[in-house]
């Protein structure tokens, strides 16, 4: 027996849903133990690392110049290797609320459609974040088994899991996946669709995280019974003011109309 896998026996046994927005952290036996956002804010000057998650996700747009919030993680994949093994090095650490002995062994859930090199990059980000064991499973599957389908039953069962960076469209029967797809289609695409549309309509700038609040508030794909409106705060591209406008679900139905479509079609294609 190695030292690593001496060590997991001091650790809970993880499973991790690296995501694109954001990463969750479960522990056998407690639950999940962390859900914060998958940005990290990097000091440039000395290449510390200033904040993690939740705090890290204030800063964002906020910043002076010498400290930059990264998102290592773009659409399902890992775009920054280094800055991805601090945030996994940090997360493994608060879910045992201890930095010492911390081996444990992970599960983390990857899109369908990514490539061995993809593969390797995240395991390798695990290893190097101090775990004894890593293994890979598709999100559809983590998806299917978490919303309680019966994946073991010789039937088909439809799993659509959008997240922030990639819509996973699978079907599972015999505890396997029968048709997979996997499109770079999903929440943040659906963030930009919003900001360009009021930047394109009103003239009007707005950052991510009022973007992310427009979709969550009044964002829908079809037409509701009772119609919302919500009040918005940016700044003016002409005048260079800030202004505030009051915007109704059907606007924002049209500006995501695009992205709903791309999802619409993959699951067309699925069935």
């Amino acid at each position: 027996m190695n030292f690593r896998s001496l060590f997991s026996l001091f650790s809970s046994d993880l499973a991790i849903d690296l995501g694109t927005a954001n990463t969750l952290v479960y522990a056998r036996g407690k639950g999940i133990v962390v859900n914060e956002p998958s940005i990290v804010a990097i000091n440039k000057t000395t290449g510390d690392v200033e904040a993690v998650g939740k705090e890290a996700k204030e800063m964002l747009g906020r910043t002076p110049g010498n400290i930059v919030a990264i998102r290592p993680m773009k659409d399902g994949v890992i775009a920054d290797f280094k800055v991805t093994e601090r945030m996994l090095n940090y997360f493994i650490q608060k879910a045992h609320g201890r930095k010492m002995l911390v081996h444990p062994r992970i599960v983390i859930g990857v899109p369908c459609e990514i490539t061995q090199v993809e593969k390797r990059a995240v395991i390798d980000s695990a290893y190097r974040a101090k775990a004894s064991e890593v293994y890979l499973v598709e999100q559809a599957m983590v998806a299917a088994i978490g919303a309680g389908l019966p994946i073991t039953q010789a039937c088909g069962n439809m799993i659509v899991d959008i997240g922030g960076g990639t819509t996973d469209v699978a079907v599972i029967s015999l505890s396997g996946i029968v048709y997979s797809r996997s499109v770079r289609v999903a929440g943040n695409e659906m963030d930009d669709a919003i900001m360009q549309y009021l930047k394109r309509k009103y003239n009007l700038l707005i950052g991510e995280r009022t973007a992310e609040q427009i979709k969550i508030q009044i964002g829908s794909a079809y037409p509701l019974d009772r119609p919302l409106t919500m009040e918005i705060k940016g700044r003016n591209l002409i005048e260079g003011v800030p202004k505030t406008i009051t915007i109704d679900d059907s606007e924002i139905r049209e500006a995501l109309s695009e992205c709903v479509a791309t999802i619409m079609n993959a699951i067309r294609v699925a069935l």
